[in-house]
């Protein structure tokens, strides 16, 4: 089904967005854990593979690219490695990092995290966080002139790490006042006047009430510190991001809009306030209402928490999330090229990919009871079925009785199901090979290798599993018995 968020999605075009504010190295450490260090009461991590990506504000514009927005930065980074470093996972992410100067006063930030499977263990921060070197300053002032004047919307990322100096704010708000552009601000700190001039601002609970000396326990608290800051930076509206409680708009002389989140499996939530910042300003630089804007910063961020690391969310993403909100699982449905990336994610969370292939033509027990096996051999269950082509080949020009789409439709809406992919060979053998699983289950009177490609699961160490069978049933049965009473 096609909301109006998704269609107002879709109409989105590419602006051009700078984003001010702290750069970050973020680094990750990805491996397993397996057993105790000898030498105390610590896990050991045995690292499988490093990642560099930008972080901080930088990861606000990484956002930005991959919503289909043209992303700017202004910031610094230090004249060491991690500098060089990050400017070169930057340019690699399609983001322009001509306004970024180099201060020698102080080393780039880095944050490196340490993941054991879906798990964040640990993080390890380098960083400096004094103010930006005079010289640096009044580089990184002359800069952003001509980038404010560019842009269809300015972001300010404050991560409190000395970039969004005095001078260097006072230079953004009077450049985006002159070319009259909307400034968004990821606040932080305990003083928020420094923003005054900004357009809006999204704090969260614990910024809220830091800014505001206020307590913010239930909605009337939040209410009134969140209008009390409404009136002291005379902005057009203050989002309060909530956590798993969704965001609250407030805006002046209307009721305030509570968005609530979908409940969700949250694996890493490091990252999600910078992905809903990057959708609530392309958003408004498209020229969104604000609380069409606030619902697309929502889900976006609702989806981000469901990564593991600092991500990113893409329009399609947020399309497929608010269209599952109103049709029957759609979002479940897949495409091979759609469902790849979505089976990386499980796997860099070490999830096992369970499938299972068939016609499903007209649903009976001994579907769902192989269905309960297949989702039980692993965390994440791919169910592929055969086109309507394959199905006439197979079984006869008669059949298949129910059309591709309602069977993918119906097996998306069981709770075993974790997605749902159509194919067109007669054999799932090809489709086998591009998505890989760790688990091949097959229903019936099998033995493990008779199951059709179990050869080629177990050439890349995965296993087959077969079901039990359901006696007596069969789709096959059931169609001659229909029309025989009919």
């Amino acid at each position: 089904m096609i909301t109006r968020h998704t269609e107002l999605l879709r109409s989105f075009g590419r602006p051009r967005i700078l984003v001010a504010g702290d750069l970050l190295l973020d680094r990750y450490l990805w491996g397993k854990v397996e057993r105790i260090s000898p030498e105390g009461p610590i896990p050991i991590l045995h690292v499988q593979r490093e990642e560099e990506r930008p972080g901080g504000a930088a990861n606000v514009a990484k956002n930005l690219v991959a919503l289909g927005a043209e992303a700017a930065c202004a910031g610094s980074v230090g004249n060491d490695a991690a500098g060089k470093r990050l400017l070169e996972v930057m340019k690699a992410d399609g983001i322009d990092a001509s306004a970024v100067v180099t201060d020698t006063s102080k080393p780039t930030p880095i944050k490196t995290r340490c993941i054991g499977g879906a798990q964040q263990m640990l993080r390890v921060d380098r960083e400096k966080t004094s103010a930006l070197a005079k010289d640096a300053e009044r580089d990184l002032v002359r800069r952003l002139e001509k980038q404010v004047a560019k842009a269809d919307l300015v972001i300010l990322s404050d991560y409190n790490k000395g970039a969004l100096t005095p001078a260097v704010l006072e230079a953004v708000m009077a450049a985006a006042k002159r070319h009259a552009k909307p400034v968004l601000v990821g606040p932080k700190g305990a003083d928020f006047s420094k923003y005054r001039g900004c357009s809006a601002i999204a704090p969260n609970l614990k910024e809220l009430a830091l800014a505001t000396g206020m307590p913010v326990s239930n909605d009337a608290e939040i209410a009134a510190a969140a209008v009390t800051l409404l009136k002291d930076l005379a902005c057009d509206f203050i989002l309060v991001t909530r956590g798993s409680q969704g965001m609250s708009l407030f805006r002046h002389g209307r009721a305030p809009l509570h968005v609530h989140a979908r409940p969700r499996q949250v694996y890493d939530v490091a990252g999600a306030g910078d992905t809903s910042v990057a959708t609530l300003g392309l958003a408004l630089a498209c020229g969104a209402a604000s609380d069409d804007a606030v619902r697309l910063a929502n889900a976006a961020g609702g989806i981000a928490v469901t990564k593991v690391g600092v991500a990113t969310v893409t329009r399609k993403e947020i399309q497929d999330d608010l269209a599952e909100e109103h049709e029957l699982r759609p979002a479940k449905i897949r495409t091979v090229s759609d469902l790849l990336p979505r089976l990386k994610e499980h796997r860099d969370r070490q999830e096992t990919v369970a499938f299972t292939n068939g016609c499903f033509d007209v649903l009976h027990v001994g579907h769902l009871r192989t269905l309960r096996f297949a989702r039980a051999q692993g965390d994440v269950l791919v169910v592929a079925i055969n086109s309507d082509a394959s199905v006439k080949r197979l079984k006869g020009k008669d059949r298949p009785i129910v059309p591709q789409g309602e069977r993918a439709q119906v097996l998306a809406a069981l709770e075993d199901v974790d997605y749902v992919v159509v194919f067109e060979q007669d054999t799932p053998v090809e489709l086998l090979k591009k998505l890989k699983p760790n688990v091949l289950v097959k229903g019936g009177d099998y033995k493990p290798g008779q199951v059709v490609g179990a050869d080629v699961v177990k050439a890349w160490g995965g296993r087959v599993a077969v079901a039990p069978l359901a006696k007596g049933v069969s789709t096959t049965e059931m169609v001659k018995k229909i029309r025989k009473k009919s």
